[in-house]
């Protein structure tokens, strides 16, 4: 399987995702800057966490519009899985790519710390290695980690189960406790907490592994059905 780490000015986790793909699940990857036009050779696109931009505007704002974000939905559209982190769920949401949006965090700090998880959809291209109703600990870095969205939003993703993510202790004021989404067909998700930096026992926890264990688990069960 091989994984491109979309690169944006200000991106500052690209190498810890690269890390884990690379180390964690041993599996190719390349990183790809954000002028690129061209993402067809790939099996899977991360957007890493960071502040793409400065997070001038509004965090992922600007980065929603560079070159390789369109290549990005078009890739998405074709149904090949797309994971964006922290920043890349912001630039997810900026894109139009999942509903809703970030505004800062309840307290107006920012926030880094481990936080407990509980898994609501275990049956994702992302999360196949958990439980349902799994708790894990992973990692928050972020100053604008407050999920929002309408009634009538947050009534669908609760309906068709597009909720995957939810914080045991919500840290920044998200509504629903939301930590992650999924789009409706299933194959973008979006999430504040960062799963990169739980692949190892030595970072404190390896519960985010799973999460990457979980696509190319899928993947390679997609190639065998397909081949």
């Amino acid at each position: 399987m091989k994984f491109a780490v979309i690169v944006f000015p200000g991106s500052n986790c690209d190498m810890d995702l690269f890390h884990a793909i690379e180390s964690g699940l041993g599996e190719e990857v390349d990183y790809v800057f954000h002028t690129e036009t061209k993402l067809e050779n790939y099996d899977a696109i991360l957007l890493p966490g960071g502040f793409s931009y400065g997070d001038y505007l509004r965090s992922g704002a600007i980065a929603s519009f560079s070159n390789v974000m369109e290549s990005v939905k078009q890739f998405a559209e074709s149904g090949k899985p797309v994971l964006g982190i922290c920043n890349g769920f912001q630039v997810l949401l900026e894109a139009g790519l999942l509903p809703g949006a970030m505004k800062r965090n309840e307290a107006l700090k920012f926030i880094c710390r481990p936080v407990e998880l509980t898994v609501e959809n275990n049956e994702t291209f992302f999360t196949t290695s958990y439980d349902l109703n799994e708790k894990v600990n992973v990692p928050i870095a972020h100053a604008e980690g407050n999920y929002e969205c309408d009634e009538e939003t947050l009534k669908h993703l609760e309906q068709n189960n597009q909720i995957v993510f939810r914080y045991v202790d919500n840290p920044n004021g998200s509504v629903s406790d939301i930590a992650g989404i999924i789009n409706e067909r299933g194959n973008v998700l979006g999430m504040m907490p960062h799963p990169e930096r739980a692949v190892d026992e030595l970072l404190g926890s390896d519960d985010g592994l799973k999460l990457f264990q979980s696509m190319l688990a899928n993947w390679r069960e997609h190639h065998a059905i397909t081949s």
